[in-house]
């Protein structure tokens, strides 16, 4: 059935058609009075002629107001967005099968694009150049004056059903106008530049592929002359061509042939491609300009590499005027920066020259005609800037020069006050405060001043802010009235009109460039983080094709400047949506060709993501790490098959150990690191490499401390008397000795000296208590080799044998490398303390062995953790014996045990310790109140106090036992980073290919998954996996068709659906409320009725179909 037979109407009688045809003539009667020439009407669509739409401006801003009034009216933009498509999809059947794009992309574009269209009917030539833009998008699209006219009554329908009463006769006028307007240019602009469009977009294509991917032109067909070798840069003589292209080969400098001449003979070029030795044969339209421009005398032009690099982007934006303007006015700038002559008449024959050289099959006359149109339009744009240019850098130069600082302050105000009466709605998304405000100002105008002076910096800089806009939600709209409030306020501040001027084109340059960014930025992703929206994101990334699923959420591109939005919510607090794009990448999806999954764009794009994830989101961590293990639902001999997809964890983009573990450690969370591809990669690095390498690492202090123990614990013991006369023994001791202060101080005394010395160069300090302190010591091992150091530097100072060399032993003797003499008896006392010291440095640098066994580390830890109770114990007992004590020496008893306070606190505490006499307790009979106070004492530490300890010690072991094998994994992870520095490069490049990461994984028998995993098994009750953890779908299995709406619906509760079913039932009660139920308005009131009963049916329906679904699922 035909668009034009699809609404078949009632029979009616002959008075009810005279009836409505005078109704029909008096509604374009009063549509023909909106407009100024009476071109334009809200019944016919005008596709003969593309002018300018000049509407009347009550109607235009009455017209704006009813817009305005709907969108408010509707819960949200993508609501109001979904009415109008709905209504538009249950108008039309015959166009159902033009919907290819998603729901939520159609509702959007269809809101935009009326947004835009509502939004200029007040300015006739940005009306027209919108309408001309969405006209080139729609070059494919079969449009026709039926289709227009259905699509023009539904959505007046829709906005005068949701308004109800208040809605304006003469806006619904305008808005069929417009529509009618636009309408009309979608069908010129088809007829008339289609086909030339289309020539462009092939041609240019051509041009640009390699020449094996060229159709007709890349085999090299020898046979053929006419169709020319792959990237053959020069012009062959084609039988097939006519006398005028030859002609306008000759005329373009004969490049052909001269190309032909420099290049040699076919077979010489074919021996040219085997031989790197000769000419590079030009491939693409930028090497083939090059290499004709410098045939043709060229080469030298710097302004022609100028054009070639902003060529591209003309050609591809040659259908949106907007931003063909923006090109060429950038153009211009850098154009005005050239000195000399500037002939665009040269750089067009080198264009056409290289374009034949490249498309020499498909050449004809239409591509000839298509692409002097191309250049004529942008010839035209540059010529009427480049005179001028120069000019208004002065000018805007001096502008700004005339204007002191103390000045601006007052311009940036009345700049915001012209702005927010111009636009209202800007005050509700510029909440800083005035100080910035004025800053905003202040750059704004500085990026406009320096557009004259470096346009391709401030366009890449306008790139950034605009996509950082996007993320701030910005609209589009705003940019315009600000720039041109800035304006309005310049020119009623200075008397300069020429450089007001100057500084208006260049602001409105700046605006236009960064609305831009905002339009081509503003993807329905972003839209979700904005609302921190997991659902809603979701709905917006299942419109995505399956290939670029993972760059919708990844990345957003414009210009030269890209944005992620998974790190665009992270920043700005939008974890919910955030969580839902974590969640999708990590989801493996399947059909029957291949495998999607998106880890490797994740850590691809964000190499550091752990890092970002543990500073600004830890929440979402377990997410990440949930989404890198797969687990097999099936079980083969009590084992289940597990793939760890933990390459991004152990093996960074250039090859070498990742920094994944050592951002976990810096973490310092227990629980993070015993998720099981965490540990598991701790794990796995320990045993395969850093654990040798730290056994290896602490064989210096083995030997250190083995030597140190045997010199002051072993051999010493009995030298004094019995073996007096065992040189050897002496010897061996005064050689172990020196060996610990000649070799293990200076390199332990060295390696502290450098760590210092770096901490003081980068000013690495750390502030403890009322000193700062250099970083590295702020760890315990550091600080315990420290003590090790100045103990062995003070021990070196005190040794008894060194004091004793030349000297006379005690009992008169003259005995080598003894201890005994007068000088050593004096020194040995002191000297043995020292030595107790070391020795307790020595096994508490040794105490990280115990990360050999995560067990023993556990308790060490635990140990530590519960320390500060032992200390707060200690601290009340010496509280408790200093009371005590200080009362019974207030007795004033004779008893020598608690005549004073040192003596009673020293007796006190043995008996804690339970070392008193009982000589001590029986002195006690006679002195009846001592006695009642050393009870007192006795239960207060006795009792209470040393089982309030062991409360305290179950108490901290119960919070610490649940975290202690997280902290050993911990202590084994800090381990592993300190050590993979000293590991062999050989080593660690065998250890990776060891791991065969790079073969595909199997998720089963025959089932082939991707590379990048390791594959375990584990027990198969240790984690339970009932369901499959890979979505599968049948289908196409094409790569540009997205997902199939069975991913989204599993994602959608009931409550979405019902609160669709609610917003018809208001439209149908508000329909009731205005009786407009049962009255036929134009012939469309029953169309209308139907559209909500469909619409209000296909809610229920869905919504049923979705309830019924979630209870099989349950």
């Amino acid at each position: 059935m035909s668009v034009d037979e699809e609404e078949v109407a009632e029979p009616v009688s002959e008075d009810a058609v005279e009836q409505r045809e005078d109704g029909e003539d008096n509604v374009e009667d009063s549509s023909r009075a909106l407009v100024a020439d009476g071109m334009y009407s809200a019944e016919d669509v005008n596709d003969r002629v593309f002018d300018e739409l000049q509407l009347h401006p009550a109607a235009a801003r009455d017209t704006q107001q009813v817009w305005a009034a709907y969108l408010k009216a509707a819960e949200s933009p993508e609501a109001a967005g979904e009415a109008i498509y709905a209504a538009i999809y249950e108008a039309a059947p015959g166009l159902q099968a033009l919907f290819k794009t998603s729901r939520p992309i159609l509702a959007a574009r269809l809101l935009r694009a009326i947004g835009a269209i509502v939004g200029h009917l007040h300015e006739p030539k940005d009306l027209k150049m919108t309408a001309e833009a969405l006209g080139f998008q729609h070059l494919d699209h079969d449009v026709t004056v039926p289709r227009v006219a259905l699509l023009r009554d539904a959505i007046v329908d829709v906005i005068a059903t949701e308004l109800g009463a208040s809605r304006s006769d003469t806006a619904l006028l305008g808005f069929k106008v417009a529509l009618n307007y636009v309408g009309g240019a979608l069908i010129y602009v088809r007829v008339r530049y289609a086909a030339r469009l289309k020539i462009l977009a092939s041609s240019w294509t051509m041009a640009n592929k390699k020449p094996e991917q060229r159709d007709g032109t890349g085999e090299d067909d020898e046979d053929d002359e006419g169709d020319g070798s792959a990237g053959a840069p020069f012009v062959k003589e084609d039988r097939a061509r006519t006398p005028k292209q030859r002609q306008a080969d000759k005329t373009m400098g004969g490049v052909g042939l001269k190309a032909k001449k420099l290049l040699g003979t076919d077979g010489e070029e074919k021996e040219a491609r085997r031989d790197d030795k000769n000419i590079t044969i030009p491939r693409t339209f930028p090497e083939m300009f090059r290499f004709n421009a410098a045939v043709m005398g060229f080469g030298e032009l710097a302004w022609m590499q100028e054009v070639l690099s902003s060529f591209d982007a003309i050609v591809c934006n040659i259908s949106s005027s907007y931003r063909l303007q923006e090109e060429c006015d950038v153009l211009a700038l850098r154009l005005s920066k050239h000195p000399g002559p500037i002939d665009l008449a040269d750089f067009k024959a080198v264009m056409f020259a290289s374009l034949r050289s490249l498309v020499p099959k498909g050449w004809d006359s239409e591509h000839e005609v298509a692409w002097s149109w191309l250049w004529k339009n942008v010839e035209r744009l540059l010529v009427e800037q480049m005179g001028k240019l120069a000019k208004q850098e002065r000018a805007c130069a001096r502008l700004f020069a005339g204007i002191e600082h103390e000045d601006r302050t007052p311009l940036h105000k009345q700049v915001y006050t012209s702005f927010f009466e111009i636009a209202p709605t800007g005050q509700d998304y510029f909440k800083q405060s005035t100080t910035r405000l004025h800053f905003v100002a202040e750059k704004v105008a500085m990026l406009a001043a320096d557009m004259y002076k470096d346009p391709d910096g401030v366009v890449n800089e306008l790139s950034a802010c605009g996509l950082r806009h996007v993320g701030y939600g910005i609209p589009q709209e705003l940019c315009g009235p600000l720039a041109g409030a800035y304006a309005v306020a310049l020119r009623n501040f200075v008397d300069d009109p020429e450089g007001v001027d100057a500084f208006d084109w260049s602001l409105n340059l700046v605006s236009r460039i960064i609305a831009r960014v905002i339009n081509e930025g503003s993807t329905l992703v972003m839209k979700a983080i904005n609302q921190n929206n997991g659902k809603q994101l979701a709905k917006a990334v299942a419109c995505a094709p399956r290939r670029d699923r993972a760059n919708w959420v990844l990345r957003v591109t414009v210009g030269s400047q890209s944005i992620s939005p998974l790190m665009w919510a992270i920043e700005t607090g939008s974890l919910d949506a955030a969580g839902a794009i974590i969640q999708d990448l990590l989801t493996i999806r399947a059909d029957r060709d291949r495998y999607y999954y998106g880890v490797d764009a994740l850590f691809g794009r964000h190499p550091d993501i752990l890092r970002r994830l543990c500073m600004d989101a830890p929440g979402l961590l377990p997410a990440l790490l949930d989404g890198l293990i797969w687990r097999s639902r099936l079980t083969e001999s009590g084992r289940r098959r597990v793939v760890y997809f933990a390459k991004h964890l152990i093996v960074n983009q250039d090859g070498e150990f990742a920094r994944a573990i050592e951002w976990i450690v810096q973490k310092r969370d227990p629980k993070v690191v015993c998720h099981p591809v965490v540990s598991y990669v701790i794990d796995l690095v320990w045993m395969k490499l850093a654990a040798t390498a730290f056994l290896y690492k602490k064989t210096w202090l083995l030997l250190t401390a083995t030597v140190f123990t045997m010199s002051q614990a072993v051999l010493n013991h009995g030298i004094h008397e019995e073996v007096t006369g065992n040189l050897g023994v002496r010897s061996t001791i005064l050689g172990m000795r020196g060996f610990i202060y000649m070799v293990s101080w200076p390199s332990l005394a060295m390696v502290h000296i450098k760590r210092g010395r770096q901490d003081i160069r980068s000013n690495n300090f750390v502030k403890l208590f009322w000193f700062k302190v250099p970083a590295h010591l702020v760890e315990f091992n550091s600080v315990a080799s420290l003590l090790l150091c100045i103990i062995l530097m003070v021990m070196l100072a005190l040794c008894p044998i060194l004091q004793c060399l030349g000297s006379v032993s005690t009992n008169g003797q003259h005995l080598l490398f003894t201890e005994r003499c007068e000088k050593g008896d004096k020194t040995l006392e002191i000297y043995s303390i020292f030595s107790m010291f070391g020795m307790l440095c020595y096994w508490v640098l040794l105490a990280d062995l115990s990360v050999f066994s995560n067990r023993v580390c556990a308790f060490l830890l635990i140990f530590g953790h519960v320390l500060s109770e032992v200390g707060l114990f200690l601290l009340s007992m010496v509280f408790f014996v200093l009371i005590f004590s200080t009362a019974a020496a207030a007795l004033k008893e004779e008893e020598g045990d608690f005549d004073s306070i040192e003596a009673a606190g020293r007796t006190l505490l043995q008996m804690f310790l339970g070392m008193a006499s009982s000589e001590q307790y029986s002195h006690l009979d006679h002195h009846p109140m001592l006695f009642a106070l050393v009870v007192s004492y006795c239960f207060v530490t006795g009792v209470y106090m040393v089982n309030l300890l062991i409360a305290q010690l179950s108490c901290a072991y119960k919070a610490t036992f649940q975290d202690m094998v997280g902290f050993a994994l911990l202590k084994r992870a800090a381990v592993c980073v300190s050590v993979m520095t000293a590991v062999p490069a050989r080593r660690w490049q065998r250890f990776v290919e060891s791991l065969r990461m790079d073969e595909p994984c199997e998720f089963g028998e025959g089932d082939i998954g991707m590379p990048g995993a390791i594959q375990v098994t584990e027990p198969a009750n240790a984690n339970v996996t009932t369901y499959d953890m890979i979505r599968r779908f049948g289908g196409t299995t094409s790569g540009a068709a997205p997902w199939p709406d069975d991913d989204v619906s599993a994602q959608t509760d009931a409550e979405d659906k019902i609160n669709r079913l609610e917003r018809a039932l208001k439209v149908i009660m508000r329909k009731v409320a205005d009786g407009s139920v049962g009255k036929r308005r134009d012939g469309s009131s029953a169309g209308r009725s139907s559209i909500l009963s469909s619409n209000l049916a296909h809610t229920h329906n869905s919504s049923s179909n979705s309830s019924e679904r979630s209870g099989r699922e349950e």
